[in-house]
């Protein structure tokens, strides 16, 4: 009987094997049901957005008149902020990365971050990933300056990045 035990291995009684089955059916289950499908466009590892520090509120967001005359022309929708940016200084200028973070914080943009850039940039830049190019429009108004660029390396292709080189 050893002998033929060795030979065949040891079979797991059927509980142990339903057991672990069932453990690994819950566990997914629970994933399925706690995922958030309102993250969808958000990159792995990327941080959520932060609430706002006080003193620091994000603004209304305007809504058009509830009336309009039959012949009056359609308004663009007022688009809003809606990519994480960082910020980074490459002037000579100390501070100028945090006041236009906090600027920008005003206008209702997730700055997720700030820092000095080194390098040689010519003129203030808002770098972007091809999905953001919109955003980038429109944070490059809110910014001041009229130059964007698609994003390079090492430059994070889940959010928008500005360059300010003191120019604005």
């Amino acid at each position: 009987m050893s002998r033929d035990l060795r030979r065949h291995g040891r079979a797991l009684p059927s509980w142990t094997l339903l057991g672990s089955v069932s453990v690994v059916a819950v566990a997914v289950l629970a994933f399925l049901i706690t995922a958030s499908p309102d993250r969808s466009d958000q990159a792995v590892g990327s941080p959520l957005p932060s609430a706002p520090t006080q003193g620091q509120e994000k603004e209304p967001v305007e809504s058009p008149p509830a009336t309009q005359p039959p012949d009056a022309p359609a308004k663009k929708k007022a688009t809003r902020p809606r990519a994480y940016v960082e910020v980074f200084n490459n002037s000579g200028f100390t501070g100028l990365a945090a006041t236009a973070a906090s600027e920008l914080g005003g206008a209702g943009w997730d700055v997720i971050g700030t820092d000095d850039w080194y390098g040689d940039i010519p003129q203030s830049t808002v770098y972007y990933p091809q999905r953001l190019r919109a955003q980038a429009e429109l944070l490059a108004g809110d910014v001041g300056t009229e130059r964007i660029k698609p994003a390079v390396d090492p430059m994070r292709l889940d959010r928008l990045t500005v360059i300010l080189t003191g120019d604005l």
